[in-house]
């Protein structure tokens, strides 16, 4: 151990430092990876996908499975850098399954949901 006095803004302070080997010092070690996200649910054959445009998080989902949509309804809002997107319906149809949840953290291309 070493003793040092060290001022800091006109206060002295008295502090003792440890000496060690560099043979002591551990090597940090790799972190575990982190476990994959579950696979999406696969959309049903025929049916068109609506994808994330951008990272965000899904705010509101506005529609559930099996309801009817014009085009230009807005489907879901998704947040990203801080400004609200509206995700809107392509054309009309019908949701055949709304893959996020209110809240759910998306990245790019992820799918949010299905119709036909």
């Amino acid at each position: 151990m070493k003793a040092y006095k060290v001022n800091v803004n006109g206060n002295v302070y008295e502090i003792t430092i440890e000496v060690i080997d560099k043979a002591d010092i551990k090597q940090p070690t790799a972190a575990p990876a982190p476990a994959a996200a579950p696979a999406p649910a696969a959309a049903p054959a025929g049916a068109q996908t609506i994808s994330a445009p951008m990272p965000g998080t899904i705010l509101k989902v506005n529609v559930s499975n099996g309801q009817a949509i014009k085009k230009g309804d807005v489907l879901m809002i998704l947040e990203a850098m801080k400004m609200e997107n509206e995700i809107l319906a392509p054309n009309d149809g019908t949701v055949s399954s709304v893959n996020v949840a209110q809240g759910a953290s998306v990245e790019a291309g992820t799918v949010l949901c299905s119709l036909n």
